[in-house]
């Protein structure tokens, strides 16, 4: 299966009120795996990004000036995302996002009609009721670095949730009667991995091995004796 992993940052948080993308990043992951792909842009959102949004993520309009408008990158950018199903965090909001931006262009599209939408918040508040689910939470409770995230970045944020979703996604991931957030456990000390990884084969013995071995036997038990070996076979 191929899976996106997506992120985006806007100029503000209502697509309905005018405000645009201005960075999109994605990782592709494939079979759970990570392929070293990836998707990354700085839109120019042609107009004014909110002050408070730029606490977010330090992404100023000087910044954007000089940076390709969505209508040149969308071609590029859906041919990468076409077929994949999605991985996003809280998802209702940069599908709202990317819908708005495709529907100012020729053909519109709609992101739910081309790709499947899998919301990692969703998956998170079903497996951690009650509990923070933001990225940064999440990263806490599986032991995943974001010592790099002082401020949110659309390709940064995609490769840690990229490591939070195959965690969160992968079965037990922590040894731990206590998952409150300020518990004393160290979740990730613990991890199991994929049950979709490929299984080790198993390569038994030929006859000549067996024959060298049991020569090896006969000789450490004519100088210490039955050995713990030959009592288990019986």
């Amino acid at each position: 299966m191929r899976q996106i992993v997506l992120d985006t940052e806007t100029t503000g948080i209502d697509p309905n009120a005018g405000h645009r993308i201005i960075e999109i990043g994605c990782v592709e992951l494939m079979e759970r795996q990570l392929t070293g792909r990836h998707y990354h842009v700085y839109i120019n959102p042609e107009r004014e990004v909110d002050a408070e949004a730029i606490t977010v993520h330090g992404i100023t309009n000087e910044f954007l000036a000089d940076k390709p408008l969505f209508r040149d990158i969308a071609d590029e950018f859906f041919e990468f995302i076409k077929g994949a199903e999605l991985v996003i965090h809280n998802a209702a909001f940069d599908v709202g996002f990317m819908d708005a931006e495709f529907a100012r262009l020729k053909p519109v599209r709609k992101t739910a009609d081309h790709c499947g939408i899998v919301d990692s918040l969703a998956i998170a508040r079903e497996k951690h009721p009650g509990q923070k689910n933001n990225l940064d939470a999440l990263c806490k409770r599986y032991g995943v670095d974001n010592s790099n995230r002082e401020l949110h970045g659309a390709l940064l944020d995609a490769e840690i949730l990229a490591d939070v979703y195959l965690l969160l996604t992968g079965g037990q991931t922590a040894l731990s009667l206590d998952e409150s957030e300020g518990g004393s456990s160290k979740a990730g000390d613990i991890r199991r991995l994929p049950a979709s990884r490929p299984r080790l084969a198993v390569i038994p013995a030929d006859e000549g091995e067996i024959e060298a071995h049991d020569e090896l036997m006969g000789v450490i038990e004519k100088a210490a004796g039955e050995t713990l070996w030959s009592k288990l076979q019986g």
